[in-house]
């Protein structure tokens, strides 16, 4: 690392757009700079100091963990003389202040909006839009054209998901219009999708279509005859107070069980699921077999930026896959800056990725943000950016 006035350099071993691309990165494990005394804080620890110098500043003294965060308009920051463009651009900001305030009713929230208690819902679940739309006060929108991809992991290192074709089995058995209906409801939402870095992306891949997208139930209990499958429960954890991902494994549920599984659906709260998928031990003991989720279609686009095609072992994420030959094509990618042998190493780690029952896909669908019709300047973004907004009025 080297530093000229204000720029500041980086020397590489070979030639890569690794830390470019790392640094452009606006969905999650975001890279954030910092000075490094305070990088250097151990990771169990929280920061103490809250440096930057972005539009806006964080109000450390009134924040309140999971309740309330605050930020205030920073009043020396110099804005660029362009039009904002998701992180780029100039980012302008013209209120003094703006207060992000836990909700975790989604009723509740709904509600605050109508009686003018607050300004902005990010995501409004699919459920409540009858009582936002059409309002006069309120704007309901698509912000995030982007949008979300829902996926679920195996847990490889105990049965029945230790075995290869039990996996694809299950991935037979799972039909993503029935998940995707069940989360969504109405088809201009969502779409199905089996690519591992999402359709309409540069490494997009229809590889695996006819094995995560139409399901069949005769395939599956074809293979799961094959295998000798002894009945083994599978354990599906099933968080019940985060509507983005409670209904996900009640479908796969349903589904497994036509095929011949026998399924143990533990039904707990978000928080619970987190810590528990965490764990590796058997699901006897309070591990677990098969868990859905979703995340932000901008945080898997490539091999890299997508932490759930990582295969290599007790340090993959959570399911633990151990795929070698994934690994070694990560590298391929990363060290690669022609844009034709990148697609084709995408392409090659996408059919592993399905092969191996690395994770399922079971498609993509965006969410509407409601917000109060007072405020203009709200920008398209799949990340929301208080920058660029006007209010008007109380």
């Amino acid at each position: 690392m080297y530093r000229v006035d204000q720029t500041l350099g980086r020397v590489l071993k070979e030639p890569s757009d690794i830390v470019l691309n790392g640094l452009a990165k606006i969905g999650t494990r975001t890279a954030f700079m910092m000075p490094k005394r305070i990088a250097e804080t151990p990771s169990a620890q929280s920061i103490k100091e809250y440096i930057g110098s972005g539009p806006f500043k964080f109000v450390a003294a009134e924040f309140k963990p999971g309740l309330k965060v605050v930020y205030e308009k920073n009043k020396d920051y110099v804005p660029r003389s362009e039009p904002p463009s998701w992180t780029a651009g100039g980012k302008v900001v013209y209120v003094d202040r703006v207060e992000w305030v836990a909700m975790p009713d989604d009723m509740t929230a709904a509600n605050a909006l109508l009686n003018h208690e607050i300004d902005y819902i990010e995501l409004v679940p699919f459920d409540l839009l009858p009582m936002l739309e059409g309002k006069k006060d309120v704007k309901v929108a698509i912000l995030d054209n982007v949008g979300l991809w829902t996926y679920y992991r195996f847990n490889f290192l105990h049965p029945p998901f230790n075995n290869k074709l039990i996996r694809q089995a299950a991935m037979y058995a799972v039909r993503q219009e029935n998940v995707l209906k069940a989360l969504a409801s109405d088809p201009k939402y969502y779409k199905t999708c089996a690519a591992v870095f999402g359709c309409g992306t540069p490494y997009a891949s229809t590889y695996g279509t006819e094995i995560v997208v139409p399901g069949n139930v005769d395939k599956a209990k074809q293979l799961l005859k094959e295998t000798k499958y002894d009945g083994t429960p599978v354990v599906i954890l099933h968080p019940t107070d985060n509507k983005q991902v409670s209904t996900q494994p009640v479908v796969i549920a349903d589904a497994l069980r036509k095929a011949g599984f026998t399924v143990d659906l533990q039904s707990m709260d978000w928080q619970t699921l987190v810590t528990r998928r965490a764990s590796d031990k058997p699901p006897a003991e309070g591990g677990w077999n098969v868990h859905a989720t979703t995340g932000p279609l901008v945080g898997i686009t490539d091999p890299l930026r997508n932490q759930t095609v990582a295969a290599n072992g007790k340090r993959a994420w959570f399911g633990w896959p151990d795929v070698p030959k994934i690994e070694e094509l990560r590298q391929q990618f990363a060290r690669t800056s022609n844009p034709a042998e990148a697609k084709k190493i995408a392409e090659e780690i996408q059919k592993l990725v399905i092969d191996e029952g690395v994770v399922v896909p079971m498609g993509q669908f965006v969410l509407p943000t409601a917000y109060s019709a007072n405020l203009t300047g709200v920008l398209d973004s799949p990340v929301a950016f208080f920058w660029n907004i006007k209010k008007t009025g109380k």
